[in-house]
């Protein structure tokens, strides 16, 4: 069953406010405990990464600016947050995902994107996968904030 243009950017945007609201507030410390592996900066990084994928290079066709970051490997998206405030943390992914929403409105959800050379997707296969990916994260952002 699929759901509706509306409902899925609906769900999109809560699990998306979501993650901010739990990470905002947070201090230094709490978003990189436990100080190694899965942190909540280490998240937030992370998704960061996915909005910025997911519509600056497959729905928009920009090239990927995260992609020098990410040299030491995938697992560099979870560690690299570490280094960052936590402010700047939230800041780029607020804005990763403003630019999600305007790429997202300017498209059909049936408009076909590239991936991965020749790979096509659809508009709303991006969004499904983003709304996945952002509420899997979020149950982990919910265990490491105790709520």
């Amino acid at each position: 069953m699929s759901l509706d243009r509306a409902q899925l950017v609906d769900d999109l945007e809560l699990v998306r406010a979501t993650v901010a609201w739990k990470c905002a507030g947070l201090t230094e410390e709490q978003a990189r405990w436990p100080g190694e592996g899965v942190t909540v900066a280490g998240i937030l990084w992370h998704l960061t990464l996915v909005e910025n994928t997911a519509f600056d290079v497959v729905v928009t066709g920009l090239p990927d600016g995260w992609a020098k970051r990410l040299e030491a490997g995938r697992e560099a998206a979870l560690l690299v947050g570490l280094d960052l405030p936590l402010e700047e943390l939230l800041s780029d992914y607020r804005d990763n995902a403003e630019l999600c929403r305007e790429a997202v409105a300017a498209r059909s959800f049936d408009d076909p994107v590239g991936f991965d050379g020749d790979r096509l997707l659809t508009v709303q296969s991006v969004v499904e996968y983003l709304l996945t990916e952002t509420s899997r994260h979020l149950e982990l952002l919910r265990e490491l904030t105790g709520d």
